[in-house]
């Protein structure tokens, strides 16, 4: 993960609380991984994030 792709830390902080989505966001590609940390920066809100967090284990 580059430095311009660093998690932002509500991101951090929703993707450890749901281990699905954790797990398949580790068995994602790097490239992968980096295009869903930019679609994270641009979230708002938290129940924007969480739903978002929550679609992570779907998009594996």
């Amino acid at each position: 993960m580059s430095e311009e792709n660093k998690m932002p830390l509500v991101f951090q902080m929703a993707l450890a609380h749901n281990a699905e989505s954790m797990n398949a966001f580790l068995k994602m590609s790097n490239e992968k991984q980096d295009e869903i940390i930019e679609k994270s920066k641009n979230i708002k809100t938290v129940r924007e994030i969480n739903n978002f967090v929550n679609s992570i284990s779907k998009i594996h």
